[in-house]
């Protein structure tokens, strides 16, 4: 009888509990080691660049999304804008407008509106399972003034003990504090440097309508935006509605939900159960999540060319694999090993060749990640981006790999199963 005769009598004989499929199949891809390790580093390889860039492209998405969101609300909920509106006019020659069957559409100025009914609002919106937090507050615009210099800024009248759960002030102040009483002023860097001021100074908060008030500086902070720095101030809410005139009434009720990228349709729930106008972060930045958009499109696309390439990887070794084997293939099915069994071989190599390769090149993928998070730092050593390396994103790679090798042993597998046995010994 022949060497591969008697390895296949031996295999047929083993005791009925040992797996008899796993033995052939690991036997197979030890005799071909070069093909074997030549598809294991290509799936490696395939697998590191799948977690790599996914890791970064969720970096990159999360380190966007929170500085956007590091400055507004989830959902903002605000009066509507006055909209244009005929006016009658006796002499239609005098009035300054478009003309229309002797009515003048004139846009009106807009003013500052309070929000009906805010404090029951507020109770509702509260109420809803996915918001984290609402905070009302008191908005407008209006001038600062310290000696000779002045300066436009815009007014939040907030209670610090909700709004700053909207926005987290803590790793932006400078120096102070963020609590306030009806004295006090948290101001930007860029507006303290205007201004030549510093903490425990006194400016002259002065309005359009007349009012005006002397409040202390109690905190500077940095926003990391120049603009915002030099023109967002906060005060207790009781004090931004008296120089607004809008005392007992807000402007503005700031919403946190609990997922950020559900905030639009959120929102629109919001909208339609209360009748108050709510803006979500996602609208108010429509070209900007338009983009992540694309990037996570983009990030799938190569994920699923690197997956087909893996595949045909795997899938003409086994075919090379099968041809390579006839000869034990038809032994085996001469002794009596069914058609399943056969199928179930290849499909074995198949789904080990990707696992093993993911295993290694999950371990490749976080290290590279880790490798650039320490080359990639700022001027004070700290990363660029944060990458938050997920136990889900190296199993997701794991499953997704050995799939993609079970798959695509498939053909060649049942193109092994239906040899027929007489033939193969002959070839």
């Amino acid at each position: 009888m022949s060497e591969k005769a008697l390895e296949a009598s031996e295999l047929k004989t083993l005791p009925s509990w040992q797996p008899f499929e796993w033995i052939v199949a690991l036997r197979f891809l030890g005799e071909g080691r070069t093909q074997t390790a030549f598809i294991i580093s290509g799936v490696a390889l395939g697998v590191a660049v799948i977690v790599f860039m996914s890791a970064l492209m969720a970096g990159l998405q999360s380190n966007i999304t929170k500085s956007v969101l590091s400055g507004q609300a989830h959902i903002q909920l605000q009066p509507a804008k006055e909209t244009v509106r005929p006016l009658r006019s006796s002499n239609s020659t005098l009035a300054v407008g478009a003309v229309v069957e002797g009515a003048i559409i004139q846009t009106p100025l807009q003013r500052i509106d309070s929000i009906d009914q805010w404090q029951s609002i507020m109770v509702q919106i509260s109420e809803i399972p996915d918001v984290l937090v609402v905070s009302p507050a008191a908005k407008g615009s209006a001038l600062v003034v310290r000696g000779n210099t002045s300066q436009a800024i815009s007014i939040n009248g907030v209670k610090p003990d909700l709004y700053f759960q909207i926005i987290d002030m803590t790793d932006k102040m400078v120096s102070g504090t963020m609590d306030l009483t009806g004295s006090d002023i948290l101001i930007g860097i860029e507006l303290a440097s205007d201004l030549g001021v510093s903490l425990g100074d006194k400016i002259l908060v002065t309005m359009a309508t007349g009012a005006d008030n002397t409040l202390t500086i109690t905190g500077i902070f940095d926003f990391g935006n120049k603009t915002a720095n030099s023109q967002t101030t906060y005060v207790a809410l009781r004090t931004a509605q008296s120089l607004l005139g809008m005392v007992g009434s807000v402007s503005v009720l700031d919403v946190n939900v609990k997922d950020i990228y559900a905030a639009e349709t959120i929102a629109q729930r919001i909208e339609a159960s209360t009748g108050v106008q709510a803006d979500s972060w996602i609208k108010n930045n429509a070209q900007l999540f338009t983009s992540l958009g694309a990037q996570q499109s983009s990030n799938t696309v190569i994920r699923l060319f690197v997956a087909l390439s893996v595949a045909l990887g795997i899938a003409s070794v086994l075919v090379v694999s099968v041809v390579q084997k006839s000869r034990e293939i038809g032994i085996l099915r001469a002794m009596g090993i069914t058609r399943g069994q056969i199928l179930r071989i290849f499909l074995l190599q198949g789904g080990l060749l990707g696992l093993c390769g993911s295993i290694i090149g999950s371990a490749m993928g976080g290290g590279g990640l880790l490798i650039w998070m320490q080359m990639l730092t700022g001027e004070d050593g700290s990363p660029l981006f944060s990458l938050s390396l997920e136990p889900s994103l190296f199993i997701g790679a794991l499953l997704l790999a050995t799939l993609t090798g079970l798959i695509s042993a498939f053909v060649p597998a049942l193109s092994a199963a239906r040899l027929d046995p007489v033939v193969a010994i002959r070839g």
